[in-house]
């Protein structure tokens, strides 16, 4: 990496957090260029630079946590569509130790973020993402398990929002427990 990609990374880092942080304080719809700048200690002219406009600094920093989401999972273990289609149906469980808990960890680490995705889903654009996910992942293991789509659908709705309801809560109360009771609390409530 020469000087000035190092230089335009970081720059793009400041700014993705500035963002990060105001969105904590205030809707996405009342945030400004001005204080973005301001808040990453960059110049305007600067700001329109690397972007057009604040969706485009949004949809960096979205790819930018969820790249950094990614890194907290084990390379070999990440769900990837090659091993959806290949392992067998007892590996094919997405509420394990192995994915829960770097997430959790994540998400304890990033508490900001997810507060800000809980309080403002469609700034974050909570939804696309699901969407995103849904079809990469937990669709096609529900297939592989046979369910119908409709059925599948209901499965999903319920495991989904349960995980995402625990994580909900846990983050409003600060992140006070660690990962592993959080996990336990969710694999209990889980159990057949």
């Amino acid at each position: 990496m020469n000087k000035s990609e190092s230089k335009y990374y970081n720059t793009a880092v400041l700014m993705d957090q500035a963002l990060l942080a105001l969105l904590e304080k205030k809707d996405y719809d009342f945030i400004t260029v001005k204080e973005i700048c301001e808040k990453a200690g960059v110049n305007r002219s600067t700001f329109y630079l690397h972007y057009e406009s604040i969706g485009d600094l949004l949809e960096e920093s979205l790819a930018y946590v969820m790249e950094h989401m990614r890194s907290y999972f084990d390379a070999e273990k990440r769900i990837t569509k090659e091993r959806i289609e290949t392992c067998s149906l007892e590996e094919l469980v997405l509420v394990t130790e192995e994915y829960l808990i770097p997430y959790l960890e994540f998400v304890k680490e990033n508490q900001k973020i997810f507060r800000t995705a809980i309080s403002q889903p469609s700034a974050l654009k909570v939804n696309d993402i699901f969407v995103k996910m849904s079809a990469e992942v937990f669709v096609p293991i529900m297939r592989r398990f046979g369910f119908t789509e409709t059925e599948g659908k209901y499965r999903l709705a319920f495991y989904v929002n349960g995980i995402f309801s625990v994580v909900s809560e846990w983050v409003k109360l600060g992140c006070r427990e660690d990962t592993q009771y959080i996990f336990e609390v969710m694999t209990k409530c889980m159990k057949r």
